[in-house]
């Protein structure tokens, strides 16, 4: 038996738990690998950097989606999703949406925006092939808060390079998209009271209000029309739609 102590003493005494406070660090393995650390009430996580954050590889894939997909191949029209197959998607949500906040607190939104693409891509794929309703709504219910993740992360990843028009521009085209999530399941008039939707508008107005962010084309394209300025409203119509509506 190894002289080397089991148990974390030392590491939960020098690494205090805070209750309301998310706390993260990256360090490094034994072998000189970098991975996430997260400390919360009883314990500490500690996560890969990619792949599984558990570092397992579900039959040598990066991922258990990534195995999924490839039964989807192989097993064609026989493919579905069992009890234990079930399970182990709900484990890669758990895991990811841990790592995914780790990213946040460290402000890394890059790779923020990659994990929530992973979680919505293993969403859309357990909706399409969910063995009963209930069991897909219990993740996607979820979507909103994953989408506000990656919303957040891409403005907040333009603000780094500084370019507080296209911080705007991500948060539009966010709301937009929740907009169309909340259409698909009967729940527009939610959208305007959600706490995400809130969040987001809010922290538009700041973007605006601390960056001096003039008007959009969009915005501009209205109070031109509503102003019956028509030939300026034409060159606004133009200029977007050159923008390919990004504006």
């Amino acid at each position: 038996m190894s002289d080397r102590p089991q148990n974390l003493d030392h590491l939960l005494v020098n690494w205090p738990f805070t209750a309301g406070q998310v706390l993260v660090r990256q360090v490094q393995g034994a072998d000189g690998r970098d991975i996430l650390q997260m400390r919360v009430d009883m314990g500490i996580i500690q996560l890969e950097l990619t792949g599984r954050p558990d570092g397992v590889k579900p039959e040598g894939f990066d991922t258990y989606y990534d195995y999924l997909k490839s039964l989807v191949t192989d097993e064609g029209g026989a493919f579905s999703l069992d009890e234990r197959r079930c399970h182990e998607i709900d484990r890669e949500f758990y895991q990811f949406y841990h790592r995914r906040v780790c990213w946040l607190t460290l402000k890394t939104y890059q790779n923020a925006i990659r994990d929530s693409l992973h979680t919505m891509a293993l969403m859309d794929f357990s909706s399409k092939y969910a063995p009963d309703p209930e069991w897909a709504l219990i993740h996607e219910q979820y979507r909103p808060f994953v989408m506000f993740h990656k919303i957040q992360a891409t403005a907040l990843l333009e603000l780094e390079e500084s370019d507080a028009d296209a911080a705007i521009r991500a948060i539009d085209k966010g709301l937009e998209e929740l907009a169309e999530v909340f259409e698909k399941h009967d729940a527009t008039e939610h959208f305007d009271d959600d706490v995400f939707v809130i969040k987001l508008r809010e922290m538009r107005n700041s973007v605006v209000e601390h960056y001096d962010v003039g008007p959009s084309l969009t915005e501009q394209l209205a109070e031109a029309i509503a102003a019956e300025q028509y030939e300026l409203a034409a060159e606004l119509r133009d200029r977007i739609d050159y923008l390919g509506g990004e504006n």
